[in-house]
């Protein structure tokens, strides 16, 4: 049975829920729900497993805080013995804007502290990753505030149809590979 491991990015403690950095745990929550998995606290995580089509699906949300992701990534990915090609990380992302979602099977941390962490600790830039578009509505200087904040409620039923695309992006990784995935989810643009 091949293996893939989801990791969401995100940071733990009340003050970040529902916050657009954490919409990593966010989506990573809605998949396992819909799998009827549920999450434990183990080693540097909290963890889920769960199956999809026949293939063991280990979910993530690293309890190191967003800046340390990495020690949880490669201590699960050594654990469970998965390669980078099954790796898939959901991240926050500023430079696309809310209506977007972009699949990619590689590229640099482009300022992400979590995305740098995983990098650093893999010693690679090579592993595929699912940047969800928060837009970057802010004033200069204001990203931190800006990242750290809950979302507005006007955005918030085009964040639930997103993260719902979101799983099913998982899903179609898993199932069919990261290119016909990435063919059919780069070019929408979602809108209610």
């Amino acid at each position: 049975m091949s293996r893939f491991l989801i990791v969401g990015l995100g940071n733990m403690g009340d003050e970040y829920v529902g916050t657009r950095h954490n919409i990593g745990f966010d989506i990573a929550d809605a998949f396992v729900a819909k799998h009827g998995g549920d999450f434990r606290i183990d080693r540097l995580a909290y963890v889920a497993t769960v199956s999809f089509k026949g293939k063991e699906v280990l979910v993530i949300k690293p309890t190191t805080y967003m800046n340390l992701s990495g020690k949880a990534v490669r201590y699960w990915l050594e654990a469970r013995k998965i390669m980078l090609p099954q790796l898939l990380v959901l991240v926050d992302e500023l430079a696309l804007p809310l209506s977007k979602l972009r699949l990619r099977p590689a590229g640099s941390a482009a300022g992400h502290n979590g995305l740098r962490s995983i990098q650093d600790a893999l010693g690679t830039e090579a592993y595929p990753r699912l940047r969800f578009g928060i837009g970057n509505n802010f004033a200069k200087g204001m990203q931190v505030e800006y990242v750290l904040s809950r979302w507005h409620p006007e955005d918030l039923p085009l964040v639930t149809l997103k993260i719902e695309k979101s799983v099913e992006v998982i899903e179609n990784f898993i199932f069919t590979g990261i290119e016909r995935t990435m063919s059919e989810v780069n070019k929408k643009e979602f809108i209610l």
